[in-house]
């Protein structure tokens, strides 16, 4: 390491066996037993203090979150037995987590506590008390106001909702479904995806295997010219984990049941409650009000669409029924950008070489947010898998010649591989804290893409919508990385689910804006920047089809809140959750499914894990926290969006609070206002110019 750097604080270690993963579980659940126990025998409620109290409960919370990165191997590993073992850890701790969630002894202590800050202030920093309000209402929620029956079913049900949910992301997680094809048949597919499918033999001499990988698909669904190959692929994808549906639904009937025994009159009511938009009623204006502004640009998007395919249908002597299928929409929409702007995705990624977009993209940080990044080489570096990178990451080095500080770990794992996480996320490693003994412990983050894997010929080379993606999921690594809070519970990304996508969303911006789109590029053989024409082309294409692109999003939230905004408990006993999805996406998308009369032709909520995965009654969040994005770019980067200045007062003021102040005080510091829709109305064409 240069000798120029601070000593950094130890990363975590990646060593793990199937043996210490179940240890470390066990050791964890044990130490934080044996202290819930210890408290509640010692102290009576009358004695309980916030000391001696509520301290130890965030210390047991800072110590659980500093090793419940064992969880993190299922998601990751080669190793299918280290993954079980993750994954089996992983229920154990929901389990515990469940289990002390639901101690009375212990939610007497707490709640005596918060009765006394209530008839006195206790002179708790905001943070302090914010921690002890949450901490109590977390309680209240979990049903320790029922009486012990019910409160014993309640429990029963948190633990299969548990069970469930780690089934759920099992299944899709090791799914390795895929069709083979002919070469011929996949006409359109770009050569280097082509040359990295597995080749048949025997039966299948002569094919190659699409699998429904990231990779493979979407390349697949917007450049294979064989529509039968399209609706082939795509009804394989739809019902490739289908083996969810029941999980799915039980889920459902589960949330409502335990929402109502609490009081609520849905789950969705139960999960708002905390949020943002406070009300199931309040997001139901909000996505029909969208929904009302959209439709018509929708409809005339759709409208242009369906007459492209007829012309090119035409010039291909293929016949045309006048629909637009679902497997249409990626096909079209891309030949439409390449014929119509002269978009050539495949062109595009030729300036676009991973390492080096990955290398700019961190300068581009590093001038906003004044941080560096610095790679870990040699015998220093410890990852769980050899593509992995890992990082440094320090403040930028102070004008004023003091000693440069450390800020937190970075790693990257960005290819596909068996067994890995099938997506892109930002997974929080290690959260940051400051220990009861005063001190700091920094965060570790990590980014899990799918990006290709470089081949023989040509480096991993990234298409604009991939690199739109890695912004956005290294926008939540920089959320983990830069927040200082007390408490690691509220670090980071820990903030209400309706918010916690914007500072990402936000970053999406720095991808159409010229200048920082060329100092992004570089030709992976010429080493030449982007044309600046091929630049603008690409840049008037972000609001192409954009109404389509937001009904799609407003299917997913409208099927979320009806699948858990229920009128009555009987009709948890009555879901027809692959039916709803299916008729919801025809009816707000407006794309044609399959002909006949089968609603059941496709499981899309089979493999929806943002529904298994803490979304529920939250999809919504992802165009309400659209609104914070745009008018937080738009006030302070959209002039100027290399703007360090604006970049650090961002960084302190919102992305440094975490979720240990509530976010519309952050917001509304930020931007010296209440926010508002303007800018996102704007954005889409459907404000004032």
């Amino acid at each position: 390491m240069a000798s120029s750097y601070p000593v950094p604080s130890p990363p975590p270690k990646f060593n793990h066996t199937p043996e210490t993963i179940h240890a470390a579980a066990k050791r964890l659940i044990d130490s934080s037993r044996s202290l819930e126990d210890g408290l509640t025998k010692s102290i009576k409620p009358d004695e309980a203090t916030f000391d001696n109290v509520i301290v130890e409960i965030s210390e047991d919370e800072n110590n659980m979150r500093m090793e419940e990165y064992i969880t993190f191997y299922q998601h990751v590993s080669t190793d299918k037995a280290l993954r079980d073992a993750s994954s089996e850890a992983s229920k154990l701790l929901n389990d515990y987590s469940i289990e002390s969630s639901m101690r009375k002894d212990m939610y007497e202590l707490v709640a005596a506590v918060h009765k006394s800050n209530e008839q006195k202030s206790l002179g708790l920093s905001p943070e302090s008390f914010r921690f002890l309000d949450k901490v109590y209402k977390d309680y209240v929620r979990n049903g320790l106001g029922l009486n012990d029956t019910d409160r014993e079913r309640f429990m029963a049900i948190q633990k299969e909702l548990s069970d469930l949910g780690i089934e759920f992301s099992k299944n899709l997680g090791e799914e390795d479904g895929g069709l083979w094809f002919t070469p011929e048949e996949l006409e359109g597919l770009p050569n280097d995806v082509l040359e990295g499918l597995q080749k048949g033999e025997g039966e299948n001499e002569g094919k190659v295997r699409l699998t429904y990988k990231y990779p493979d698909y979407y390349p697949a669904m917007r450049n294979v010219m064989n529509p039968e190959v399209r609706k082939k692929t795509f009804l394989g994808n739809e019902n490739k984990c289908n083996q969810n549906v029941q999980i799915f639904e039980k889920a459902i009937k589960l949330r409502d049941e335990a929402a109502r025994m609490l009081g609520f009159s849905s789950h969705a009511e139960f999960r708002l409650d905390t949020k943002m938009a406070k009300t199931p009623e309040k997001v139901m204006v909000f996505l029909e009000d969208l929904k009302t502004q959209l439709t018509p640009g929708g409809k005339k998007e759709l409208a242009r669409l369906k007459e492209f395919k007829a012309q090119e249908l035409k010039k291909r002597n293929m016949p045309n029924n006048g629909k637009y299928y679902l497997w249409d929409h990626s096909y079209y929409h891309q030949l439409l950008l390449k014929q119509e702007y002269e978009i050539n995705q495949e062109k595009i990624s030729e300036y676009f070489p991973l390492d080096n977009t990955m290398s700019e993209m961190f300068k581009i940080f590093e001038t906003i947010f004044g941080l560096e990044f610095v790679e870990v080489t040699g015998d220093d570096k410890n990852v769980w898998h050899e593509d992995t990178k890992q990082f440094r990451v320090y403040n930028e080095k102070p004008s004023d010649g003091s000693k440069q500080t450390f800020v937190g770990w970075f790693y990257l794992d960005l290819h596909p591989r068996p067994g890995k996480y099938g997506h892109a996320a930002n997974f929080g490693i290690q959260p940051g804290f400051t220990g009861k003994d005063g001190k700091r412990r920094y965060p570790a983050t990590a980014l899990v893409c799918n990006f290709s894997k470089p081949t023989p010929t040509k480096p991993s080379l990234l298409k604009h919508d991939e690199v739109v993606t890695l912004f956005h999921e290294l926008g939540h690594g920089i959320h983990d990385l830069v927040a200082i809070t007390h408490y690691s519970r509220f670090h980071g990304t820990n903030t209400v689910r309706d918010f916690v996508e914007a500072p990402s969303q936000m970053l999406e911006n720095w991808c159409w804006s010229l200048p920082e789109l060329t100092g992004l590029s570089k030709h992976f053989e010429t080493g030449e920047k982007i044309p600046e024409d091929m630049a603008l082309n690409l840049i008037k294409t972000k609001h192409v089809n954009d109404a389509l692109f937001n009904l799609r999003q407003l299917h997913f939230g409208f099927f979320d809140m009806k699948m858990h905004n229920l009128a009555k408990p009987e009709d948890a006993n009555n879901l027809q959750a692959s039916a709803d999805y299916n008729q919801m996406r025809t009816d707000i998308t407006m794309l044609d499914p399959p002909e006949g009369d089968n609603k059941d032709f496709a499981h899309g909520e089979a493999t929806f894990g943002h529904l298994m995965g803490g979304y529920d009654a939250g999809y919504y969040g992802y165009l309400w926290s659209q609104v914070f994005s745009t008018d937080m770019f738009y006030a302070a980067f959209k002039a100027s969006p290399m703007d360090g200045a604006q970049g650090r007062k961002y960084r302190h003021m919102v992305l440094e609070k975490g979720g240990s102040r509530d976010e519309m005080d952050s917001l509304k510091e930020f931007l010296g206002r209440e926010p508002n829709s303007d800018a996102f109305l704007e954005e889409l064409g459907l404000g004032k110019n």
